[in-house]
């Protein structure tokens, strides 16, 4: 004797060997033996052969028309055999019955399970609406078809350009877009991206990182909705200094001006001067929402995307000519010492006398200027303010020199730092393919480390202050130097190994990030409400929305530096194929990268890693691939033969996310998401 029994969703067939009172046991066309409960067995018979069965059973299934099958059935609940009797005979044979089992369970559509082997016929209205959906499903995989083969045969079909970004990086696997790249990709064996690039579908380089970045971050654009810059409430005292800021030419957000006043009269009182949207942007606002959703201006070269719109800037940008209102932190300083005897904060309008730009005047502003035995050719304005820079660069020395006695070792600036001009750009946004001019300029020239030691005392100052009044704050620290310790930001006022102060609360750039806005609002309440400033604070201690801006921020932060570097990685890129570059020398790092010597490059290179850090070596370039900004190369010459550890060491302190290439991790099942590259040294720029 012979049954047919249902086991996980399959119907089989066996020889029975013995039946119990509620199982069978059952053995197999394979040989194998199953013990089969009887409430699973459909049906016993003594011939055809099992496996004979079903091979003929299948064959009279797949010539059964489901709806002749549906329109013949029983409306009552009705037993396989049952329709085998009205579809074919009645008695029917075996392979009648099972042909009718087999059919019944393909096609659900039309009936459904009501038992053990028994099943019910749907209602005309949804064998209907099932017939459309398997119909649409059978055009949208026609389609799926037809752009897989466009693929494979070089072409892009318009709607699987359209969401490029959207396979790659967000994918809906059940779209047909989708499901078309991953069924080209298992036909050509290529990588989805590698794929979509050979067909078209990447047409610039650029505008994939740019595009990518805005899919990720800017998904609805990077326009403004129509605000207005809210006027300062109540009337603010007009500072008695002529301040004046230092920052690039193409700087718009101008944030923080210095003044000096004093000099001569061995007490000196330094103005430092930050740009007050927070006197007039109110927390929870229109502005205040649309600057959470930015966090920070993105920074690129050739562009950005600022945090607040254009006009809004520049109602509290700090512009030469006008009186802006400021929060202002004096400090009284012993001229001779140069010891902090006092600080004071003031919320005034603060007449800004000048803006000056470092690119323009770095030449001109040397230690010889300053100690006045350079006669250096240079505007009356400038001369005038002679005396005030030659003080803030004796106090900047005395400043970053009383830090590094707390760091434990001085802070070095090896490398320069590295601008991007880009010559032929047409309009607001460049379009990848203009001439770029990479040009240098050393760390801490004296404008820069004037701004950089000001900064650094008004943050460490208001974010000892903000503790002090028990008024919560957004403070990074680091707790050492050790490697592997990195800045963290809290609410907590705590050491900043990096920097060597007691705490450090960003405060002077509320313009074009969000922390130092909120800590805006935090410091205005203190000088508005001395010690009783927590209850009038926007936010109160163990603030949840304030955890929850660091996250946002942090997260944020971290990803607009890390597109900066990436595009100023495929601008250097860029340079190298304008200039035909072929050859540069650089300085071995560590596991195989090697730095260049007068452009902003890190690369995997082959040969050097037998070489100690800091070897002098000739490195020929390989091909460069401005998708992956990848770039390898071959050492062909060791320039030096002893390396000092120490300089070698000291080279790489503050490797940034330049020694790797961005990450292109494609979310695609055919494609293994490639590794991102090791994060960055994070470190604090005060002069940024």
């Amino acid at each position: 004797m012979f049954a047919l029994f249902e086991e996980a969703g399959k119907f089989l067939t066996g020889r029975v060997l013995s039946e119990a009172e509620s199982s069978l046991q059952v053995e197999l066309d394979s040989g194998k033996r199953v013990k089969v409960k009887a409430a699973n067995t459909l049906l016993k018979f003594e011939k055809p052969a099992p496996a004979a069965l079903l091979a003929s059973a299948q064959a009279l299934a797949d010539g059964m028309e489901a709806d002749l099958a549906w329109e013949f059935a029983p409306e009552d609940e009705f037993g396989f055999a049952d329709l085998a009797g009205v579809y074919f005979s009645d008695p029917p044979t075996v392979d009648q019955q099972v042909a009718a089992l087999l059919k019944l369970s393909e096609v659900p559509h039309y009936f459904r399970r009501a038992g053990k082997g028994r099943f019910k016929k749907a209602s005309a209205e949804i064998v209907q609406q099932a017939l459309a959906a398997i119909e649409k499903k059978k055009l949208v995989q026609a389609q799926i078809d037809g752009w897989a083969a466009e693929l494979a045969a070089g072409q892009c079909p318009a709607p699987v350009r359209e969401q490029l970004f959207k396979i790659l990086f967000k994918p809906d696997k059940n779209a047909p877009e989708y499901k078309a790249v991953a069924e080209a990709t298992r036909q050509t064996h290529l990588a989805p991206l590698a794929l979509l690039e050979k067909v078209g579908a990447i047409s610039s380089a650029y505008q994939f990182h740019w595009q990518r970045f805005l899919f990720d971050f800017f998904p609805r654009g990077t326009g403004f909705p129509a605000l207005q810059a809210p006027p300062v409430e109540g009337e603010l005292p007009v500072a008695a200094v002529q301040a004046f800021s230092i920052d690039d030419s193409h700087t718009t957000e101008i944030d923080d001006a210095l003044s000096v006043q004093g000099l001569g009269t061995g007490t000196v009182t330094l103005g430092i001067h930050i740009a007050a949207p927070g006197l007039a942007i109110a927390p929870g606002g229109p502005l205040d929402q649309v600057a959470r959703a930015r966090l920070s201006t993105v920074y690129m070269p050739g562009h950005k995307i600022t945090m607040l719109p254009d006009a809004v800037v520049q109602a509290y940008t700090l512009d030469e000519g006008r009186d802006c209102p400021a929060v202002s932190l004096y400090v009284t300083i012993d001229e001779a010492t140069l010891t902090f005897t006092a600080s004071e904060t003031k919320l005034e309008r603060v007449p800004i006398a000048h803006n000056l730009r470092h690119d323009k005047l770095d030449d001109l502003i040397t230690p010889e200027w300053l100690a006045g035995v350079a006669n250096t050719a240079a505007a009356p304005e400038l001369t005038a303010l002679q005396p005030q820079l030659a003080f803030l660069w004796r106090l900047a020395q005395h400043l970053k020199a009383q830090r590094e006695l707390v760091r434990g070792k001085p802070e070095t600036f090896n490398r320069p730092d590295y601008s991007f001009k880009l010559a032929d750009k047409a309009g607001d946004e460049p379009m990848g393919d203009e001439t770029v001019l990479i040009s240098t300029r050393k760390r801490g020239a004296p404008l820069d480390l004037m701004v950089a030691e000001a900064m650094i005392v008004a943050n460490s100052t208001w974010g000892q202050w903000l503790a002090d009044c028990g008024v919560p704050g957004i403070y990074r620290s680091q707790h050492s130097l050790a490697p592997g310790v990195k800045v963290r930001m809290g609410t907590k006022a705590q050491p900043h190994a990096g920097i060597g102060v007691k705490c450090y609360a960003w405060s002077t750039s509320p313009l074009r990030r969000y922390t130092d806005l909120v800590n805006q609002w935090q410091i205005i309440a203190c000088a508005r409400h001395g010690k009783t400033a927590a209850l009038a604070a926007p936010f109160k201690p163990k603030d949840a929305d304030l955890f929850s801006i660091i996250s946002a921020f942090d997260g944020a932060y971290s990803a607009y530096n890390q597109f900066q570097g990436g595009m100023e990685r495929y601008w250097t890129l860029k340079h190298l194929q304008q200039t035909g570059t072929t050859e540069l020398t650089a300085t071995v790092m560590k596991d195989g990268l090697v730095r260049a010597d007068t452009l902003p490059l890190v690369l995997q290179v082959m040969g050097a890693d037998g070489l100690p850090r800091g070897a002098h070596v000739r490195v020929r370039l390989g091909a460069m691939d401005l998708i992956s900004l990848d770039v390898g190369g071959t050492v062909i010459e060791r320039l030096d033969q002893a390396v000092d550890a120490v300089d070698a060491l000291a080279e790489d302190e503050g490797d940034d996310e330049l020694a790797a290439p961005l990450a292109i991790a494609v979310d695609m099942e055919a494609d293994a998401p490639a590794s991102a590259p090791a994060p960055a040294a994070d470190t604090d720029n005060p002069a940024s």
